[in-house]
């Protein structure tokens, strides 16, 4: 058995080996006969080829000849074109240029023919120029001036004249101007007026409380007299009790005390229980219920005049106004009158009348503080109204509203003019008429007793006085001292409100009349 498996495997082994070579010896004849058939294949393609390019080649040549004759034939039609146009612009041209020529000559024709009317007219001009001059020599020999000195004289006359009539029609315009506005200010005025009549007088330094008898006379005075003097010590009030039947007197400068004073006596009355310690009560609540009063006046009036956005303490300063009075007007219905003043005057001239309300009702403000801190009201109120932030405008209406400062807006010129009206005319303060009349009539004879003084005119119900003086005997420098003195001499001799302004004025006027 074992010989024949070695026999299988020596068979297998001889066997392999030459069925490789024969494969491979297979396969070699079948690659050659193929390239042989790819070689006959690739020939005939490129023959075909080699035809078909002879072919293409024949085509092109023969399209390429054809493009190149259509190409010359339309550069030779082209040609002919571009010279029938040249010819065309040479023929006009030389026909230009024949018109340009006989242009030339006829131009040189009429130049020769106006340089011979130039030479005509030069000549003439020059015979013209001798006849005048010889007429000139003629009217300055008869005149007896040369004919600059007549330029001269011709030209100064006609300034005169222009002069002149500019003159005559600037004073005409500042006449009618004036004559307008005073004409629109006095109406404003009235109006203003007329809208805001209101009372202006009130008590100044005394109150009457009435008794229900006399018998309470004793109990106010009390034993020995303690009620009275507890009274006036918390009050800080005298009072009055003499033979007047059923009242008593109080008396005091400050209006609140005395306010205060009449509230505690009126309470003390009604409850009849009078005492020292019922007097201190009394009085603590007659206080604050003045403070109250005080508040709602000043909110009052704000309210009525339509104030907005003022500070609080400012409100009852205000309110302390109402118990202020100077010369027997309230200084609170004053103030309510200026602001309304100042408001339709502000409308009237198309200015802010918010604004000028707010001005005119705090131009008086620090009267509500003169009796307790040293100073001008004027004064304190501009250090009021700058500590509440108050509006520039507003400060300085009420820093210039006595002239303390020159006023430089229309809102503090405006307070000075309701200012004026309400405190100033005859009426709104204690001052009858006739007294008001003397006191004018007094300011213009102290002012004409000067010498060297022509004429004086007390104006703004007695606040200015305006001085003419003769300017030959009183110079610039004068001036200053006679103001001084009349000054002194007015505050010596005579009781007036406020303060009053010496306006002294010198002047030369030179008047001529045409006839």
């Amino acid at each position: 058995m074992l010989p024949v498996i070695i026999g299988i495997l020596v068979t297998l082994v001889i066997a392999l080996p030459l069925g490789f070579i024969i494969g491979i010896a297979y396969r070699k004849k079948i690659g050659e006969a193929a390239i042989g058939s790819a070689e006959t294949e690739a020939k005939r393609i490129i023959d075909e080829a080699v035809k078909e390019g002879d072919v293409r080649r024949k085509a092109a040549l023969v399209e390429s000849k054809e493009e190149v004759l259509r190409a010359r034939n339309e550069a030779e039609r082209e040609i002919k074109e571009r010279r029938n146009e040249v010819s065309r612009l040479e023929k006009r041209a030389i026909a230009k240029e024949e018109s340009l020529d006989r242009k030339t000559e006829q131009l040189e024709r009429k130049t020769e023919q106006l340089d011979r009317r130039i030479k005509d007219a030069d000549e003439k001009n020059a015979r013209l120029d001798e006849i005048v001059g010889q007429h000139l020599a003629r009217l300055e020999e008869v005149a007896g001036m040369t004919s600059e000195q007549a330029k001269e004289e011709l030209v100064s006359r006609i300034e005169d004249e222009v002069r002149h009539d500019a003159a005559a029609r600037i004073i005409e315009i500042e006449s009618q101007l004036k004559e307008d506005a005073d004409e629109k200010a006095r109406h404003i005025l009235s109006l203003a007026i007329m809208r805001c009549a209101s009372d202006h007088a009130s008590e100044a330094t005394v109150s009457v409380v009435p008794l229900p008898n006399d018998d309470m006379k004793g109990r106010i005075i009390g034993r020995e007299g303690r009620n009275i003097r507890a009274i006036e010590t918390a009050t800080g009030v005298d009072l009055i009790i003499d033979d007047t039947p059923e009242a008593i007197t109080l008396s005091s400068f400050d209006p609140i005390r005395r306010e205060v004073a009449r509230l505690t006596l009126e309470k003390l009355i009604s409850d009849g229980r009078i005492h020292p310690a019922r007097i201190e009560e009394m009085v603590d609540k007659s206080r604050r219920e003045v403070d109250t009063v005080i508040k709602q006046a000043g909110e009052r009036a704000v309210f009525e005049l339509g104030i907005h956005a003022i500070h609080p303490e400012l409100v009852k300063l205000l309110g302390r106004l109402r118990f202020r009075t100077s010369y027997g007007q309230n200084m609170l219905m004053h103030s309510v009158e200026v602001a309304n003043l100042c408001g339709i005057i502000a409308d009237e001239l198309g200015v802010d009348s918010a604004l000028a309300k707010r001005a005119g009702l705090l131009h008086d403000i620090g009267k509500a503080m003169t009796q307790e801190v040293e100073g001008s009201h004027v004064q304190l109120g501009v250090d009021i109204a700058k500590k509440f932030g108050e509006h520039k405008e507003v400060i300085h209406a009420i820093e210039s509203h006595h002239n303390d400062v020159e006023p430089h807006t229309i809102i503090a010129m405006l307070v000075q003019s309701a200012d004026a009206v309400s405190a100033a005319r005859p009426g709104a303060r204690r001052e009858d008429l006739e007294n008001y009349i003397k006191r004018l009539q007094r300011l213009e004879e102290i002012a004409n007793s000067f010498d060297g003084v022509d004429k004086s005119y007390a104006i703004q119900a007695g606040r200015e006085i305006r001085v003419m003086v003769k300017p030959e005997k009183i110079s610039d420098e004068q001036m200053v001292i006679t103001a001084r003195d009349i000054v002194k001499k007015i505050e010596s001799s005579l009781e007036y409100p406020g303060q009053i302004k010496i306006n002294v004025i010198r002047e030369s006027r030179a008047v001529d009349y045409a006839k």
